[in-house]
């Protein structure tokens, strides 16, 4: 027998998982990770708290299954695309305005260089188009350039920047070798130029101010590239101490999270133009094509991000569960509800779930929210309409605050983002790259309410995998394409992959989402003329 080991590391933990050849999952661990916000709009975490969650996760299911780790074959990596910044023998430099030495990352969703963002629009450069015509303040460059002109000492005591994924790459193998799919996704680089370092743009670093990693021939920054599943070789000595494995393990070129949870479900959907929907805090909708498509506020094309020879077109939502929660925690009744969903052993979404599911005749709840109307924007707008300072919106509220009331306003949120990906689909649609099927897959795969709704609103297929983990699954396929046990990564997706449960569109219930679906597009449109009144 041969194992793999999937290692996932999300927005607030990091989690591993155990599987077999087959994709068969025998035991996963997860274990929480901090987040610090020394000021409004910044997030911050530590590598040395991810690592040693990493860690605790992979000896805990080592323990649960008593597995011979000399049958542990190969690890594969995916994470957040977070900004690493490491010094001199890869310690720690502060990215913290505070100067807390262990806080060395910027978390994806930090919004502190959403000016430096518009700056960097402002120039019009071409390699605008591989990200819908604008750049987020969520991706590494306008990060990078925050970081030297506020922090110079941090900018200059570092010798590498790393997307995370690629840091626990180089920390289990010592590898600096760098992910097409982070580089070509969040870095600006050219997957189409190759994997010898000739895809980045220098003309491009020098208009935005980082002029000077052109200079370096990109040295902080990645001059080898490799496609995910690719062997980067053995863990290293200090590695496979800290995680208990042989050190004979093989590591594979590491994946984002969203992308690790495209391939864990790919292979599940039967024929048709797929869209694997990976939602959890946030969402990221990422469609494959033989050919690039530029589409106005969806990033992409991306050569290679997924697998070898396809384009990604890569839209999202900064917040799915994350804006759930929001709701949650504003509403009067949300103390009520997590004491209920505590007394009744559920967590506060799946009590809302049942709660919808159990209240309307043959499980139609659509129509509770007919007169609530919300725009999710509380974190920007990532697609289509880019823009990372938009708010969110809610009409139609009464005087009741009770826990009914919470539920209305829940699934008039639920609702809200699946109007959002029917605008991603369209929006995808009129640069001719289709849609009639959804692949499911993070914590948002197991809201029944969620995921039907997505199916009713964008009339697509939905289908959510057997696989309880497809994420994990996606980093467990890498580890078994670097372990030579598969000889291509397609191979592993399709080796590993199960089946799933189909949801099919209700038609019934249709003409009521296309009317929210118009009140929705009308509310984003109010949201602009109230922006001119208040600020133009």
């Amino acid at each position: 027998m041969t194992y793999f080991i999937g290692v996932d590391v999300g927005t607030g933990s990091a989690r591993a998982g155990l599987f077999d050849v087959e994709g068969n999952m025998l035991a996963a661990c997860s274990h929480e990770i901090q987040t610090w916000h020394p000021q409004p709009n910044f997030a911050q975490q530590s590598t040395a708290d991810i690592w040693a969650g990493i860690c605790h996760c992979v000896h805990d299911i080592i323990r649960h299954t008593e597995t011979d780790v000399r049958q542990i074959s190969g690890i594969g990596f995916d994470a957040t695309c977070s900004l690493v910044v490491a010094g001199s023998k890869g310690a720690p430099v502060s990215v913290s305005p505070d100067g807390a030495p262990e806080q060395d990352v910027i978390l994806w969703a930090d919004h502190r260089a959403t000016d430096i963002a518009k700056r960097i629009d402002a120039t019009g450069h071409e390699r605008l188009n591989a990200s819908g015509g604008t750049i987020s303040p969520e991706m590494q460059i306008p990060k990078l350039v925050w970081l030297k002109e506020n922090m110079p000492f941090a900018w200059n005591d570092a010798v590498y920047f790393f997307d995370l994924p690629d840091w626990l790459t180089w920390k289990a193998s010592g590898s600096l070798k760098r992910s097409l799919c982070s580089v070509v996704c969040k870095w600006t680089y050219r997957g189409e130029k190759g994997e010898n370092g000739q895809g980045w743009d220098s003309s491009f670093f020098k208009q935005v101010g980082l002029g000077d990693l052109a200079s370096e021939n990109f040295r902080r920054i990645g001059q080898e590239m490799a496609a995910p599943g690719e062997p980067l070789g053995s863990l290293t000595e200090d590695a496979a101490r800290d995680l208990g494995l042989s050190r004979k393990t093989r590591v594979a070129v590491s994946m984002i999270d969203a992308h690790a949870g495209a391939l864990g479900t790919f292979g599940c959907a039967g024929d048709g133009a797929t869209m694997a929907l990976i939602a959890g805090t946030s969402a990221c909708h990422i469609t494959l094509s033989g050919t690039p498509a530029y589409v106005p506020g969806v990033w992409g094309p991306y050569l290679g991000a997924v697998l070898p020879g396809l384009w990604v077109n890569e839209a999202g939502q900064s917040l799915a569960g994350g804006a759930l929660d929001t709701i949650i925690n504003r509403h009067a009744a949300g103390f009520e509800l997590r004491f209920n969903a505590s007394q009744a052993g559920k967590t506060p979404h799946e009590y809302l779930e049942s709660s919808l599911l159990g209240s309307g005749g043959r499980g139609y709840y659509d129509h509770r929210a007919r007169d609530r109307h919300i725009i999710p924007d509380f974190n920007g707008n990532r697609s289509p309409l880019a823009d990372p300072l938009r708010l969110g919106m809610a009409i139609g509220h009464s005087t009741a605050a009770d826990l009914e009331d919470l539920a209305t306003e829940y699934l008039a949120g639920v609702q809200s983002l699946a109007y959002g990906t029917r605008q991603i689909i369209e929006r995808l649609e009129e640069q001719s790259v289709p849609t009639t099927q959804i692949v499911m897959s993070g914590g948002l795969a197991k809201n029944r309410v969620y995921c039907q709704s997505h199916a009713d609103i964008t009339g697509c297929k939905v289908v959510i995998p057997e696989q309880p983990e497809p994420v994990l699954l996606g980093s467990a396929m890498l580890a078994a394409r670097a372990s030579g046990a598969y000889s291509t990564t397609l191979k592993a997706m399709h080796g590993m992959s199960k089946g799933g449960q189909t949801l099919m569109p209700r038609p019934d219930v249709r003409p009521f989402h296309d009317k929210k679906y118009n009140v929705f597009k009308g509310l984003q449109g109010h949201y602009q003329s109230i922006q001119m009144i208040m600020h133009g």
